[in-house]
């Protein structure tokens, strides 16, 4: 006999299933309800830029000294074309006879720079440009003592000469002497050499002319007032003299001491030069300061004096030895001269000389150079 196990009712089913809810109830603690936290969003991932790898870079160069600008080499030629359209001829008629020279063209309306020995005692002067014009001149101012001279002649838009400093001269220079020799007809002449020496004194038609330029370029009569001209075509000397007694020696005037006259010359063209009238002097060396016993080694010796001059009116002697001009060392002529050259006739100046052993001061009127 089979047994059959009878099927639980829903009832009984629905009942357990309550109690089995009742026990997990029963056995669970009570716990507080968690306050729910609010995290912040995820940030979004960053992309970095890649480590860069390091470079080696070159070591720092040496610094090199460029060479200066190169200087152009310009033929004589060149120069001489450029230069000689600056350059007249000039012809003074004298109670004495005719001179012929030379002379600079410095402004376009007929400025022209000579030497003062060129139109000394002139009745008329003539001057002749490179393009055949011929013009009658006048002496605006003349300065004996530095034979630098200034006419004008009546014209316009004429070619000037460019003027060089001689304050940098050196020995050994190239020079250009550019002028009209011998008053020959055909245009000025040309003669090349160098700077032989700066500084020089030369005795000139009883002047002293001071801080000269000696050159072996040729300097024939009727080259003087011209100009000597250097490598670049820039004038820095006016030649003036040459020695009689020697081959290749000329002598020019610094063109920074003849500008400065002309400047001097055009201010002041009613006021002539201060003299001295001391008509031969000489330079005390320590050489013959020694030989004559002296308490000095430098100064001017006086050999004669112009009678009625004003170192003779100011209670000079001959035998005298100037030492101060004005507050101004006297070295030798060349200090004399450079003084005389800035002052005027009218002015009185202080003069310090040795006499015998002992010094003396005078104040001395400086008077116009005698003719």
């Amino acid at each position: 006999m089979s047994l059959t196990r009878p099927k639980p009712s829903t009832a009984v089913f629905t009942l357990a299933m309550a109690m089995i809810a009742l026990l997990a109830c029963s056995s669970s603690e009570e716990t507080p309800t968690p306050t729910a936290i609010v995290l912040p969003p995820t940030p979004t991932a960053i992309s970095l830029p890649p480590t860069p790898t390091a470079i080696s870079l070159p070591p720092t160069p040496t610094a090199i000294a460029l060479p200066g600008p190169v200087k152009t080499v310009r033929s004589t030629a060149d120069i001489v074309e450029e230069v000689t359209p600056s350059v007249v001829a000039i012809q003074a008629q004298t109670r004495f006879g005719d001179s012929s020279g030379t002379g600079v063209i410095l402004e376009s309306n007929g400025l022209i720079l000579t030497n003062q020995h060129v139109i000394d005692g002139a009745l008329t002067i003539t001057v002749a440009l490179t393009d055949d014009r011929v013009f009658q001149a006048t002496v605006l101012g003349e300065d004996r003592s530095a034979d630098i001279a200034v006419i004008k002649i009546d014209a316009e838009g004429l070619q000037t000469a460019v003027l060089g400093d001689s304050e940098g001269l050196r020995v050994g220079e190239d020079v250009i002497a550019i002028g009209h020799a011998l008053g020959l007809a055909g245009g000025p002449t040309v003669s090349k050499g160098v700077i032989s020496a700066l500084g020089r004194t030369v005795a000139q038609g009883g002047e002293q002319l001071t801080d000269l330029i000696q050159t072996d370029a040729a300097i024939n009569p009727g080259n003087s007032g011209g100009p000597l001209v250097n490598a670049e075509g820039l004038v820095i000397g006016i030649n003036t003299a040459r020695l009689n007694s020697g081959e290749g020696i000329g002598f020019a005037i610094e063109i920074n001491t003849a500008s400065a006259i002309v400047q001097q010359l055009i201010q002041e063209s009613t006021l002539p030069p201060g003299d001295l009238g001391i008509t031969e002097s000489v330079d005390i060396t320590p050489a013959l300061a020694l030989i004559l016993g002296l308490r000095i080694s430098r100064g001017v010796g006086i050999i004669a004096l112009e009678s009625g001059g004003a170192a003779a009116n100011g209670g000079m002697l001959i035998d005298d030895i100037i030492v101060e001009m004005g507050g101004d060392d006297i070295i030798d002529r060349t200090d004399v001269s450079r003084f005389l050259r800035h002052h005027r006739a009218g002015e009185s100046v202080e003069i310090t000389f040795l006499r015998g052993n002992l010094f003396f001061r005078a104040q001395v009127v400086l008077r116009e150079q005698s003719q």
